[in-house]
């Protein structure tokens, strides 16, 4: 099922993508490789590798909210702009978050949707 909303939590480790609606909610983890290498670069590349796997996992989701830790939502923007510029239109946000439960990120997504919408024009179901 894909769902018009969604709101990603990332660090460099894992991602938790939350599709939602007002009474659904579908979660999906996505875990980042590890490659024990000394190849230069191997670390970048594991990075793209997991990024690539976040950016697939958003496929079909029309809004989505990005949250995590600072750096890890600059790298992802970083590498959503240079390799998958066709998905950065998804994103409506980035928002600072420390390690939320998933039901309270899963809340402040609503919320944000909520005055997001609003403010595109959107009505808000009721």
């Amino acid at each position: 099922m894909s769902l018009f909303h969604a709101v990603l939590w990332l660090d460099h480790h894992e991602a938790k993508l939350f599709q939602f609606d007002a009474e659904h909610i579908e979660a999906e983890r996505i875990r980042s490789h590890t490659h024990h290498t000394k190849q230069h670069g191997s670390a970048v590349r594991s990075e793209h590798e997991f990024f690539a796997d976040v950016c697939d996992a958003m496929k079909g989701v029309t809004e989505v909210l990005v949250t995590g830790s600072r750096t890890a939502q600059t790298d992802f923007r970083h590498y959503l702009e240079k390799h998958r510029a066709s998905q950065v239109g998804q994103v409506v946000g980035y928002e600072t978050v420390d390690h939320p439960s998933d039901k309270q990120l899963v809340a402040m997504a609503r919320q944000y949707f909520v005055k997001h919408d609003r403010m595109a024009g959107v009505p808000t179901p009721t």
